[in-house]
């Protein structure tokens, strides 16, 4: 009984991205792929991924030990504002951030008249849209790899004097590392594919904020064999990184 609807899922599922694939002119791909707007789009795109990736490492890693540890009514009012932009629309998250950080934002302002920076619609807003929709998926995989790790190994850490920052360094992160690659691959890919956050904070400005998501939006409008080919090479992207990060046991057994 569970094949029929099982059936249609993953039709739902895999057949548009075969319409993709047979509406792609594979002969034309290296062409489309190598102009400009296209080189463009894939270097900013993998700049500020990676630094949207670090960004979530840096920031991510202390904030997943602090939920972990966190009880009661604090700790559940933490999680659910680090999951917020997990559920919020990423058009939502965009003007928030351009209601705290534009002009006429409270911290935007003040860092316009101290400091005469602007954020919105420059590639740092890239950079802060795609940290915050992605630092969620490596909080996530942190925490729960960090509450259901063994303690014991880091008692008898302390018991024999390791001091705090060296038991965490030495003891808490091998065992976190796992966790951590398939969180990293993921915020990696999350950041890499954001698209409303994005406009709506730092616009569509070619070589400036441009992404391959906007861009594929960009040239569906005037070249569409160009958004096919783009979009297809998000979707390799997203299979390698699958390919990745899913769990271990997910895994079928050599």
């Amino acid at each position: 009984m569970l094949r029929v609807p099982a059936a249609l899922a993953l039709a739902l599922v895999a057949l548009p991205i075969v319409g993709l694939l047979l509406r792609t002119e594979f002969t034309r791909l290296p062409e489309l792929l190598s102009s400009q707007a296209s080189l463009h789009a894939l270097r900013l795109s993998l700049t500020t991924a990676s630094l949207s990736t670090l960004a979530c490492i840096v920031l991510g890693v202390p904030l997943a030990v602090v939920l972990a540890r966190a009880a009661g009514n604090l700790g559940a009012l933490l999680r659910t504002i680090v999951l917020l932009p997990l559920v919020l629309p990423p058009v939502v998250g965009g003007l928030a951030l351009l209601y705290l950080l534009g002009v006429n934002g409270f911290l935007g302002y003040l860092l316009d008249v101290v400091a005469g920076a602007r954020v919105p619609f420059t590639t740092a807003a890239v950079v802060l849209a795609q940290t915050f929709v992605a630092m969620p998926f490596l909080v996530i995989s942190l925490e729960g790899s960090l509450r259901a790790r063994d303690e014991n190994y880091e008692r008898v850490a302390a018991t024999l004097g390791a001091r705090p920052w060296t038991v965490f360094t030495r003891v808490t992160c091998p065992l976190l590392l796992p966790a951590l690659v398939s969180g990293t691959v993921l915020c990696f890919a999350r950041a890499l594919g954001e698209f409303g956050a994005t406009i709506t904070f730092a616009g569509s400005l070619q070589g400036v904020t441009r992404t391959l998501p906007l861009e594929v939006y960009a040239q569906a409008e005037s070249d569409i064999d160009s958004a096919i080919a783009l979009s297809l090479l998000l979707i390799v992207i997203a299979i390698v990184v699958i390919g990745v990060a899913r769990p271990r046991s997910l895994r079928g057994r050599a």
